[in-house]
């Protein structure tokens, strides 16, 4: 039977909301990583959100894999998306500003289109999704400021650690499309208990975490970003993997700079300026453009 057309109002809900989780999590790891150190709050982050995912998966009434050829492959997944990729990003963040960061980690859609094109066609790429990339990209370096761009010769490791974290991002959306047998809860259980398996053994011997004595705030931060920036994030991750595809799901990346805008607005209530709102509307019709099913589809 043939695949039904994806809803591109309820799907883009799904992918605003993606895009809400991962852009909330810099708030949360930034008052958790004041008390605890990066790789245990990392390992935190996994472990919790790996006893959240099982249970989704027990309720669910799903079925983890038995075969090795799939955990093999779920341990692809996690190397890309989460064990490799967030500690490379952790690492270049010492040596780059945070807005250039946040600019080069957003060229994810850019890396998929081309490695689509160029290597596994493994869906359709148009001139509109291109258009739709480079949209969305001079959308982000609108809305962080064209002055993070100044610094990239002087803090060249860092940016070339946060342009491999994008890489590894782009690669994992596009492998992701061989769990497609897999649920969206068992995809995302699976990652974390790789990521769980790998990065808690390296906390425990590097930061000796049953010495540390953090707060109630970092605690709940670290909490919130394990239930609802991971566990809950990822679900929406592997959904949208099967609607939209590779290129569909990292556009969300797009939309994550808006995410600190508008959190500013709402909770400190900064105003948007006029080239933040420019830059916000080019986001916004970047992530449309890449959406938007090809015609005849």
């Amino acid at each position: 039977m043939p695949t039904p057309k994806p809803n591109l109002w309820i799907e883009g809900t799904f992918l605003a909301l993606l895009a809400l989780l991962w852009g909330s999590s810099y708030l949360f790891i930034k008052i958790a990583v004041a008390e605890i150190p990066p790789i245990t709050l990392i390992a935190m982050r996994v472990s919790i959100a790996c006893a959240f995912l099982l249970a989704v998966v027990y309720l669910r009434g799903d079925a983890l894999p038995r075969d090795p050829r799939t955990w093999k492959m779920l341990l692809i997944q996690a190397m890309f998306n989460s064990i490799v990729a967030w500690t490379i990003l952790a690492w270049g963040q010492q040596y780059v500003d945070s807005g250039l960061a946040s600019v080069l980690n957003s060229t994810a859609p850019i890396f998929v289109f081309f490695i689509t094109l160029l290597i596994t066609r493994h869906e359709h790429v148009s001139p509109l999704k291109l258009g739709g990339a480079m949209l969305g990209l001079i959308g982000v370096v609108l809305i962080v400021g064209t002055e993070a761009l100044g610094g990239i010769a002087n803090q060249l490791a860092g940016a070339l650690a946060a342009l491999a974290g994008a890489l590894l991002y782009a690669c994992a959306a596009i492998y992701g499309k061989n769990l497609a047998h897999l649920t969206p809860a068992v995809s995302s259980a699976g990652t974390m208990i790789w990521a769980t398996l790998c990065l808690v053994p390296l906390a425990l011997v590097i930061d000796r975490p049953w010495t540390l004595a953090p707060s109630p705030s970092a605690l709940a931060a670290a909490l919130i970003l394990a239930i609802f920036c991971t566990g809950s994030a990822l679900l929406i991750y592997f959904r949208l993997l099967k609607t939209l595809g590779s290129l569909g799901v990292t556009s969300q990346a797009y939309l994550r700079a808006g995410v600190g805008v508008a959190l500013g607005v709402i909770f400190l209530g900064e105003q948007i300026s006029l080239l933040v709102g420019v830059g916000l509307l080019a986001a916004i019709l970047g992530v449309v453009a890449i959406n938007l099913p090809a015609r005849g589809k």
